[in-house]
């Protein structure tokens, strides 16, 4: 008889799982962005997931578990994954998988940064130094010579960035108070609802071809949420959040399958340098403890 399988490994698998939907999922929305607005890409990726988070709220537990006292933070939120989703199809049209991934791993540097100001947290000067570090890595992405300091691929995946760090520090608030199944719902709603009204006037009917793409972002992007949710259900983040690096092998690998592209090196080297900056910042955060003021 097999052993149990330990949480941590539980939950590594189903960190690696999600990655891989994700990028599944983001490969949709590019060639989405090729064919149809930012803001139409942004509603079509909340209204084919809806149907498949109302059917997963029905069958864990009923939508009791999506009211909620913090309209203005779900609203916000809202508003901040419409912003987040349109920059990141908007970068798409432009910009390889593995290049949008490399920026876009400054995220968890930003929300410790932010975090500061807007929860009140205090971050030590080890950690400083490491949001810094990881800003130089987004220098040497972006090589910010006089021809790429105009590349709107890059500006719009940091755009997007700092919107995820700021849902990302919403969360953090409304997980004090409200379910999973409430952040989601509402999360998947407003978003849809937002980018769907936004994109209406200038609405593309939805070509034959791509009707396979859109149930593949159904799936996929249902899939992941499921499996990250039950990744951090089950094991410390300070374990798990680093597999969440694991995208951009995906996204090397699907630039070269789909779109024969491959990363250079010093694309890379500054991936490496946001990564090894983020993965310092992940594995600190279990030192939650009065040494921060001496510098953690």
């Amino acid at each position: 008889m097999k052993p149990p399988m330990s949480p941590n490994l539980r939950g590594i698998l189903f960190m690696l799982a999600a990655v891989a939907a994700f990028s599944l999922m983001d490969t949709s929305l590019k060639v989405l962005s090729l064919h149809y607005p930012p803001m139409q890409v942004a509603a079509l990726r909340g209204l084919t997931s809806l149907p498949l988070v109302l059917i997963w709220i029905a069958l864990t537990g009923g939508f009791h578990h999506v009211l909620s006292a913090r309209w203005f933070l779900h609203l916000l939120r809202g508003v901040l994954a419409v912003l987040m989703l349109a920059a990141f199809a908007f970068a798409l049209r432009d910009l390889p998988l593995a290049e949008a991934y490399s920026l876009f791993f400054i995220a968890p540097l930003l929300v410790t940064a932010l975090a500061v100001p807007l929860l009140g947290e205090r971050v030590g000067w080890r950690r400083w130094c490491a949001i810094g570090v990881g800003l130089v890595g987004v220098l040497v992405v972006l090589r910010p010579d006089a021809t790429r300091m105009v590349n709107l691929g890059s500006a719009a995946v940091l755009f997007a960035s700092t919107a995820y760090s700021l849902s990302a520090i919403t969360v953090r608030v409304l997980g004090r108070t409200d379910s999973t199944q409430g952040m989601v719902f509402w999360m998947i709603v407003l978003l849809s609802l937002f980018a769907g009204l936004a994109a209406w006037k200038d609405w593309m009917p939805i070509h034959d071809e791509h009707w396979w793409v859109l149930a593949g972002l159904a799936v996929t992007g249902a899939f992941g949420q499921y499996a990250v949710t039950e990744a951090f259900k089950h094991t410390e983040a300070s374990i798990i959040a680093p597999f969440e690096y694991t995208a951009l092998a995906w996204g090397v690998g699907l630039d070269w399958l789909i779109w024969k592209t491959l990363p250079d090196r010093l694309m890379l080297i500054g991936a490496a340098i946001i990564i090894a900056s983020g993965i310092y910042l992940i594995r600190r955060e279990k030192a939650v403890v009065p040494a921060d003021a001496n510098g953690v």
